[in-house]
């Protein structure tokens, strides 16, 4: 596995790199044997420290979570815990996916935008309201798009904590979006209106 460690403003030693490396390899190599790469960032927030780690387990499949604490040993070792949680969770599934992905073929690229976030600082409630306001571009990049089954998708939005995931629907090729509800839940948009999942 590819590992790379580095800081934020912040020295990483090499104690501190050989923890971060036997603890991933035990971590990970535990339900991979061959994950692909690894990235650890340090960085300091007011009095806390905080380990930002992304794992590509495999082909598509992200897993990257946070920790925080005083130190930055046990910050790693949190975010470490978690991520050891999710693949213990997922161990089977993700498997059985790993062999199923290696014979789906390639995923589709998309284009994917960042966009500049509005400025509300200035906001009145006396300024007009900008018609036909277009927002700003700042990066442009090419994302692909999986076909995955719907709990597939929610594995893979789990382990990489994103907030949505969008994907190809292996049961009728339409796009389709899963996404974290504010409760708590799991939201599921189907624009084909297939039916319900057999998870």
């Amino acid at each position: 596995m590819h590992l790379s460690v580095k800081g934020k403003q912040l020295d990483v030693g090499d104690a501190l790199r050989s923890h971060v490396a036997e603890s991933l390899n035990g971590v990970v190599g535990k339900y991979f044997g061959r994950p692909i790469e690894a990235n650890v960032v340090f960085s300091r927030e007011a009095h806390l420290f905080r380990a930002d780690i992304s794992v590509h387990v495999g082909r598509g499949i992200l897993v990257q979570t946070i920790g925080e604490a005083d130190e930055p040993y046990p910050a790693f070792d949190t975010a470490c815990d978690k991520i050891a949680k999710r693949l213990r969770r997922y161990k089977s599934r993700l498997k059985d996916h790993h062999s199923a992905s290696e014979s789906s073929g390639e995923p589709y690229a998309a284009k994917k935008y960042i966009l500049q976030a509005e400025d509300h600082s200035h906001d009145s409630h006396d300024e007009e309201v900008v018609e036909n306001h277009q927002p700003v571009v700042i990066a442009e990049m090419t994302t692909p798009i999986a076909t995955l089954t719907v709990s597939e998708a929610v594995m893979r939005m789990e382990l990489a904590e994103l907030p949505a995931m969008l994907f190809r629907n292996r049961g009728h090729g339409g796009l389709n979006m899963v996404y974290r509800r504010t409760d708590g839940h799991v939201g599921w948009v189907d624009p084909q209106g297939s039916a319900a999942p057999s998870a």
